[in-house]
């Protein structure tokens, strides 16, 4: 510690002056204290010398320089895997009991001399107090992201080296050889798990699709693999509750065994289906819980329901019908108009061909039309009257034949440059002549070309009534582009390619609830079930006011309540980690005195990759001390490690220096010395009866 000047040292000598003087003017002839004790006039002299001699000092802005120096011990970091894969073989007793204890006395051992963090890690990278809390229940293995994680905590320390615990087995992130190759500290590992090849029959993987349409089939891809059994037979086989969907014969023919096996299943029923996938088990495998895979999918019902009504029979009713029909998730009606006496309300869309005709009003029909939110696609041709969001304006019996010109700026949906193509081919249709009159907010598809003059005349538009979709094409005879398109090309791709675009725009709906809970339907067992909700005003405004609760069931009807919690202007849940099963659940929001509710479904999926290689891998574990200057050593030599380190003489302690400037105006205990002196002068001075 010592003092920094601003000025010249010399200067203090004129803050002794300047102490002097005003203690030597103040008391030299003071007639109060003639009687008094010379000490104690001295005296008084001497605090007022003091206090003066110390303002006078700190005008001079004096800096107080100290000097800090610790001495840090170098930091040794054991990291300790605890996934699952180390207690799968049979020595899963060691590791739970022995092992733990010499885990503890090498970190006791390291203690004296060094820092010691200790750390877990499997798919996070936790910290260690005690290794008796040790579980090996973790169900991934990320050993690169323990090295992000030294690096990122450690990176700028004194850190002496870095013991990893492991098998060597990682199923997440990148390679750890290339992932510690930052990592400029020796790194010591201690190879656990076994190396010997043993027997087993491990069901890998099973690939497949999350979601699947009602009365389609999905296909499954299951890798199996066998070790170490050759010429034994067993049967790989898919269920679902207590039938049996797929089951086929696997004979192992090498004892380092992989084989693929496709399987297609069907979607029978709505909603999220549990199927079990078993290889049956063979005599003397190390592990059997390798060889069932449960996996979950949901099951839609996307199906659009779609009526075609129509005046008359008449060929392009048989266009269009066949084009949808080719579409697995379209369920197609046809109707003449005087046989029909449903309601089109349960119908995600009505094709109306040549209503309203002269023949037939078809009044209630277009009554329930008006009356609903059911798109309509209209094909009104010669002899219909458009009166559905286009009219002639004038009424004439002739027609035109009227070529497709497609409009280049269409926004609603997009047509491949096939179609586009083929349009400029195909044949004319009949189309009512008169002057044509369209809504501002109407989207033109098609246009008419008659002859070889384009007109701007809508061959094809698109419109919005209310909440629905409206479509009308003015011509009929598109049953001749079907026949172009096969002509040209052998299919009716484009044509229906046509069709389809045109009905899926038209029946998609906008979802308009005031309330929604967004999820994911399938978790992993080791993933935070996390859902969010939107509320909304009648405005359609986001709001987040009022309370919005959730009760999830599993499937013994065990309920599990939430309460979701508020963001900026919607809802989050994290409801933690659930077992693995299905679950169902029922959301539930009051907004003023109305009452809504969003029910849904999910599952958890069992984590299995811990179990898919039960091979220790020990040379990855070598290479990875090697190249960083350390050593591999196993679990009967890890005591030894603290000997090892002790004998580098890289592992030093480190010291560090601060130094810190500080004004001495601004130190506390200055002022309280100011105070104590005048304080001190101010009472002796009432003592012997001055002021």
């Amino acid at each position: 510690m010592n003092l920094v000047f601003e000025y010249p040292w010399y200067f203090s000598l004129f803050c002794l002056l300047a102490g002097f003087v005003y203690a030597f003017l103040l008391y030299r002839k003071d007639s109060k204290f003639n009687d008094s004790s010379v000490w104690l006039v001295r005296g008084m002299a001497a605090l007022r010398f003091l206090a003066v001699t110390i303002l006078s000092f700190l005008l001079l802005s004096p800096l107080l320089k100290t000097v800090n120096r610790q001495v840090e011990k170098p930091i040794i970091i054991i990291a300790q895997d605890n996934s699952q894969s180390l207690i799968i073989n049979k020595d899963s007793a060691f590791y739970k009991l022995e092992y733990k204890q010499r885990l503890s006395k090498l970190i006791d051992d390291l203690k004296g001399k060094y820092n010691v963090v200790s750390y877990s890690f499997a798919d996070k990278v936790k910290g260690l107090n005690d290794p008796a809390s040790l579980s090996f229940n973790d169900k991934q293995t990320d050993i690169s992201l323990l090295f992000d994680e030294i690096d990122t905590r450690y990176g700028n320390r004194n850190v002496g080296a870095v013991i990893v615990a492991t098998d060597g087995l990682y199923n997440k992130g990148a390679n750890p050889v290339y992932s510690a190759a930052d990592l400029k500290i020796p790194l010591y590992t201690i190879a656990l798990g076994d190396t010997t090849i043993k027997k087993d029959l491990i069901l890998s993987r099973v690939d497949h699709n999350r979601i699947a349409y009602l009365g389609n089939q999905f296909p499954l891809e299951i890798l199996v693999n066998a070790k170490q059994l050759k010429g034994k037979t067993s049967t790989l086989s898919i269920s679902k509750g207590n039938a049996n969907l797929f089951s086929q014969i696997i004979n192992i023919n090498s004892e380092t065994f992989t084989l693929t096996v496709p399987a297609l299943l069907e979607a029978k029923e709505v909603g999220l289906q549990h199927y079990k996938v078993r290889v049956s088990a063979l005599d003397d495998e190390v592990s059997k819980l390798n060889n069932v895979q449960d996996i979950f999918v949901d099951v839609l019902d996307a199906r659009q329901r779609i009526l075609i009504l129509a005046d008359a029979p008449h060929p392009d009713v048989a266009a269009i019908k066949d084009a949808l029909q080719e579409n697995q998730n379209y369920e197609v009606e046809s109707y003449s108009i005087d046989q029909f006496d449903k309601s089109v309300k349960k119908y995600n869309l009505v094709i109306l061909h040549q209503l309203p005709s002269p023949r037939t009003t078809a009044a209630k029909v277009l009554s329930e039309l008006n009356s609903s939110d059911v798109p309509v696609w209209s094909f009104s041709g010669a002899k219909a009257l458009l009166k559905r969001d286009l009219t002639l304006g004038s009424v004439s019996p002739k027609t035109n034949e009227c070529e497709p010109v497609i409009d280049e700026n269409f926004p609603l949906f997009t047509i491949s440059d096939e179609l586009r193509k083929a349009m400029k081919d195909f044949p004319a249709v009949t189309c009512p002549f008169g002057s044509y009159q369209t809504d501002n907010s109407s989207n033109v598809l098609l246009y008419q070309r008659i002859g070889i003059v384009d007109t701007k005349t809508p061959l094809m538009l698109f419109n919005n009534t209310g909440d629905s979709k409206v479509a009308v094409f003015t011509g009929e005879g598109i049953w001749k582009w079907r026949l172009q398109d096969f002509a040209a090309n052998g299919n009716h791709d484009l044509f229906n390619e046509l069709i389809s675009k045109t009905v899926q725009y038209l029946s998609v709906k906008v979802d308009k609830s005031f309330f929604r809970v967004i999820g994911k339907n399938n978790f992993m067992e080791n993933e935070a079930i996390e859902m969010e909700a939107e509320v909304y005003n009648q405005s359609y405004e986001l709001i987040n006011e009022p309370e919005v609760s959730v009760v999830i069931k599993n499937a013994a009807d065990k309920k599990f309540q939430f309460t979701f919690g508020k963001t900026s202007n919607a809802y989050r849940l994290n409801a933690g980690m659930l077992p693995v099963g299905e679950y169902k659940y029922d959301a539930k929001v009051k907004v003023g005195e109305k009452i809504y509710e969003q029910h849904g479904e999910f599952s958890v999926s069992a984590l299995q990759v811990e179990f898919t290689n039960t091979t220790a891998d020990h040379q990855m574990l070598y290479a990875l001390a090697q190249k960083h200057d350390g050593e591999m050593v196993y679990p009967a030599d890890m005591t030894k490690l603290s000997d090892k380190l002790n004998a580098r003489e890289d592992i030093k302690s480190v010291s560090y220096s601060e130094k810190k400037l500080r004004d001495m105006i601004n130190l506390q205990w200055i002022f309280f010395v100011i105070l104590a002196l005048i304080s001190a002068e101010w009472f002796m001075r009432k003592r012997n009866g001055a002021y």
